[in-house]
């Protein structure tokens, strides 16, 4: 009897560690066991997890020693941080190192770290269309995670680069439709004309999966995620025909989205300026037909709204 392969999921009560959990344990054929971490084991999504046969460990990428024994006698792992919890690319990258060092010390054959790209690639810090942040960042979430990706190479481990991309939650908690004045519904995401990539939350959990499941073919590859890649204007009328009403599409400027009263509001300014101005680097590798080769339930926008519509009730 073939022994099964143990899948170590950082996060996996959390947003993108969650729906790979949910994958695993909810693929018939069993080729993977979930071996859930988490810094609360008894949470509600905790208890939930365990109920359904899950291994759950505690473990917290503060503490590298927890992390190290955690992925000791797995297959793989997912790795992802949370940068927004924090803000701070060094803690960030110190988290990275952490998985890493566990990751090479357990020996791990297949490592998916849920990433972005560097966006000082494209726009060097003397570029003076985006502010620099914290004197060596444009786009600090996305430029920590992308600088770390090196440090899976340099140390030998065996990783596939999910590069994520928007949520199309966003538009439930940040980019909903807003009534103007005179009662007209109008969407303000910041885009102008460019296309904007996003994916539905629990795609990348599952996609994460199909990489597991394709094998070590993808190793050293990076895979582009996006469900759709869609205009503002078409975004807009996504929306008008869900909701059964016109919807105007009025983006945001990128020097209001830096001056709203948010943590974070400078780099999420320069995030969604970077995915207008460099559209070609982002959105332009990003094919949702490849990314269905993997996670054949990808939802496009249409189908996650149709599930969403009622959330959107006002």
């Amino acid at each position: 009897m073939t022994e099964k392969k143990i899948i170590a999921v950082v996060g996996a009560t959390g947003q993108q560690g969650g729906g790979l959990a949910r994958a695993i344990l909810d693929d018939p054929s069993g080729e993977f066991v979930l071996r859930a971490l988490t810094r609360n084991v008894e949470s509600d999504a905790a208890r939930e997890l365990a109920a359904r046969g899950a291994e759950v460990v505690k473990a917290d990428l503060d503490d590298p020693g927890s992390v190290h024994a955690a992925f000791q006698g797995a297959y793989g792992a997912f790795v992802v941080t949370a940068f927004w919890e924090y803000g701070s690319a060094e803690r960030e990258q110190a988290h990275v190192r952490a998985a890493v060092d566990a990751a090479k010390a357990a020996n791990l054959q297949h490592v998916v770290w849920s990433t972005l790209p560097d966006t000082r690639l494209h726009v060097p810090l003397e570029d003076d269309r985006m502010p620099t942040l914290h004197g060596e960042y444009k786009v600090p979430h996305f430029d920590s995670k992308g600088e770390s990706d090196r440090l899976f190479t340099e140390a030998g481990v065996p990783t596939t680069f999910l590069s994520t991309t928007m949520y199309f939650e966003s538009f439930l908690d940040f980019f909903r439709p807003v009534r103007d004045e005179q009662g007209a519904l109008y969407l303000n995401l910041p885009m102008g004309d460019a296309r904007l990539p996003g994916v539905a939350r629990d795609d990348i959990g599952r996609t994460a999966f199909g990489i597991f499941k394709r094998g070590k073919e993808l190793i050293g590859e990076t895979v582009n995620l996006s469900g759709e890649n869609l205009t503002g204007r078409e975004y807009a009328a996504a929306f008008a025909k869900a909701l059964g009403e016109p919807v105007d599409y009025r983006p945001m400027t990128f020097d209001q989205v830096r001056a709203l009263p948010v943590p974070g509001a400078d780099d999420i300014g320069n995030m969604f300026q970077y995915y207008a101005d460099f559209s070609d680097y982002f959105s332009g590798v990003r094919r949702p037909e490849y990314v269905r080769t993997l996670n054949p339930d990808l939802l496009d926008f249409e189908s996650w709204l149709a599930l969403n519509k009622d959330k959107f009730a006002e």
